[in-house]
């Protein structure tokens, strides 16, 4: 089964198709997340993402992605690899681990449920204006 990822484009020829939204299967997925966190030391994800927190790779924690943080982006970021350092992991990882692996970052950022995202290590950082790039939000 091939899962379906993000449009690179809105150009078609002919009417423009409806837009059908791309869902992590494993959103939401306690067991899954934390499929994903061991699945990105396993794959050594952390070599270039420092569990999270950003060193050679940009930083997991922070809310915005340079190519989005929406699930259909992350497939394809990991799927298709992007300039200056991602990899390809397209044909090395399975369908449904990435998926898993972008649950599990998708949980680093906040973006899935604290009653199912496993805490993070004492060592990473939690205060967002100290990760480069992220600007600090005042409520």
């Amino acid at each position: 089964m091939v899962m379906a990822s993000a449009l690179e484009s809105n150009l078609r020829p002919g009417n423009a198709p409806p837009a059908t939204p791309v869902n992590n299967p494993y959103a939401g997925n306690a067991q899954a997340i934390s499929e994903g966190q061991q699945l990105f030391e396993w794959y050594n994800c952390s070599g270039c993402h420092f569990h999270g927190g950003g060193g050679i790779g940009p930083p997991l924690i922070k809310k915005h992605w340079i190519y989005g943080g929406e699930p259909a982006n992350l497939f394809d970021t990991i799927m298709k690899g992007r300039p200056n350092g991602m990899p390809s992991w397209s044909g090395k990882i399975p369908e449904y681990q990435v998926w898993e692996i972008v649950a599990y970052v998708r949980s680093l950022a906040g973006y899935e449920s604290s009653n199912v995202t496993p805490s993070r290590s004492d060592h990473m950082e939690t205060n967002p204006s100290s990760v480069p790039g992220e600007v600090a939000r005042t409520k």
